[in-house]
């Protein structure tokens, strides 16, 4: 029974140190996503979507659109790092509605410049047959 009895003291000083912290929870590391260059229609979708999975496995380090856009950027190559050159001449611009600090705006654009154009076509085809 004083076995016991120092057992519990034992667990009642752990909880309430503040070194008995739980440790932080650690989300896996994910494979990078692939580079873009905006030559193949099809992989922008992928490649978003490679982007999004990254930033909700990361919340606290994606925790601001601009950061999700800046890494993302850093992904781009070729024609797709030509387009946004121009964005990068102004890293300074704060406004939100700028195309560096709105994660939708520019998943937005990069679709609609690289994306396949007859994807929506495709699906407003495929729904009208539903009717």
């Amino acid at each position: 029974m004083q076995q016991m009895t120092q057992i519990m003291a034992n667990l009642q000083d752990a909880s309430s140190s503040e070194s008995s912290r739980p440790p932080a929870f650690n989300t896996p590391s994910m494979k990078a996503p692939e580079f873009f260059d905006g030559t193949q229609p099809l992989n922008v979708r992928s490649f978003i979507q490679s982007f999004q999975l990254i930033f909700h496995n990361d919340l606290e380090n994606f925790s601001q659109d601009r950061k999700k856009v800046l890494y993302t950027i850093s992904f781009l190559i070729g024609r797709a790092a030509k387009w946004i050159e121009p964005y990068l001449s102004n890293l300074t611009n704060q406004d939100p509605s700028y195309l560096l600090n709105s994660w939708q705006l520019f998943k937005s654009q990069l679709f609609n410049l690289f994306g396949d154009i007859n994807e929506v076509r495709k699906g407003e085809a495929e729904l009208d047959a539903l009717r």
